[in-house]
């Protein structure tokens, strides 16, 4: 782990002197990607700046109290041991939890997809009180929130409701909420007070960057022919007809148009590229429907990530065995304990694997 942090910092310092190198700085593109990579690193450099120091001062602690001195000064050396390396220890987890594979997501905007399971019009007015909490909790993060779609039910609920939510480490944060979403309660329609259990799916999307299309000569097959067709001059004299065949996929697009080869092979390469495209946009927009299905399963009861239970005012997780007896709060946007709580046993899991 050590060599590792000593590489990224000896990487931090090298960013740090491209920022101050002219060449750099009269590139904005360059500069920016410089500025950002920097960026990425300067929480665990200093992290671990401050980790060097601790055991600097622990060091320093024990010569203390290896030497012959005083039974006062040894204690206070001593005490001071004894909290440098409760620190020691703690930095080094810290340590190991940001030296973890970063999602390569976390950043990104997302979409909240949330939509009324089993419960009727009360599992429909929970995902209102969802999409509330969600609002409320992005407008703590100063993130903006758009509506990108609805369905209202004649009561105030919706059937469907999908939030665009937009703002640094919305991702990072909000990924832990897919899933079942359960609610216990009794619905104001109800009229012997009986408590109802109703359900509520979400799914969290991250917004997907455009599919960038990058054709390598290598891995077209470029044939040549005679053009066919009506009768004109040059017809079927010259090999300006254009085949190419994508190795990769088996795509194949013609060209002959034009009566230059080059030109029909300009156009050709432009049709592949769209064609690759699309099938690029298909292939993501099938993974993530996949995603979405993997989050939030049928809907049924059973299958629940979270529990809201009104009548004790308690919110529990079920994936962590979490519990709090704040539930009105956290409709009212308060997630960080909640979500602080997640982020940490996703870190502890992912460590375990590192370890194992």
């Amino acid at each position: 782990m050590f060599d590792k942090l000593r590489q990224l910092e000896e990487r931090y310092a090298e960013l740090h002197r491209r920022l101050s190198d002219p060449q750099v700085i009269g590139q904005t593109s360059e500069y920016a990607r410089t500025a950002k990579a920097a960026a990425e690193l300067s929480e665990v450099v200093e992290k671990f700046g401050d980790y060097k120091g601790v055991l600097q001062r622990l060091s320093e602690a024990r010569h203390i109290v290896a030497e012959d001195v005083d039974r006062e000064m040894r204690e206070l050396a001593q005490a001071e041991v004894d909290d440098l390396a409760a620190q020691q220890n703690r930095l080094e987890e810290e340590l190991r939890a940001l030296l973890l594979p970063r999602d390569p997501n976390d950043d990104r905007n997302v979409f909240v997809e949330i939509r009324a399971g089993a419960g009727g019009d009360e599992a429909a007015n929970f995902g209102a009180d969802l999409a509330r909490m969600y609002t409320k909790y992005a407008e703590r993060q100063k993130w903006k929130v758009e509506v990108m779609d609805s369905h209202p039910t004649g009561v105030g609920g919706f059937k469907e409701i999908i939030l665009f939510i937009q703002g640094k480490g919305a991702w990072s944060r909000l990924k832990f909420e897919r899933g079942v979403h359960r609610v216990q309660r009794v619905p104001a329609t109800e009229s012997s007070g009986r408590i109802h259990t109703s359900t509520v799916t979400v799914a969290v999307l991250p917004e997907a960057d455009d599919v960038d299309i990058k054709v390598e000569e290598k891995d077209i097959r470029v044939d040549v022919y005679r053009s066919s067709g009506p009768g004109g001059q040059g017809v079927n004299t010259t090999d300006s007809a254009v085949r190419l065949t994508h190795i990769p996929t088996g795509l194949v697009v013609t060209c002959q148009d034009e009566r230059s080869q080059i030109k029909n092979r300009a156009k050709a390469l432009r049709v592949l590229k769209a064609r690759l495209l699309e099938r690029a946009q298909e292939e993501q927009a099938a993974a993530i429907a996949a995603d979405r299905r993997s989050q939030v399963g049928t809907g049924e009861r059973s299958e629940r990530i979270r529990t809201y239970n009104f009548p004790q005012g308690r919110v529990s997780d079920h994936r962590i065995g979490l519990t709090l007896h704040k539930l009105p709060a956290v409709i009212e946007g308060d997630l960080d304990e909640v979500i602080d709580a997640l982020t940490a046993w996703d870190q502890g899991r992912k460590l375990a694997e590192t370890t194992a």
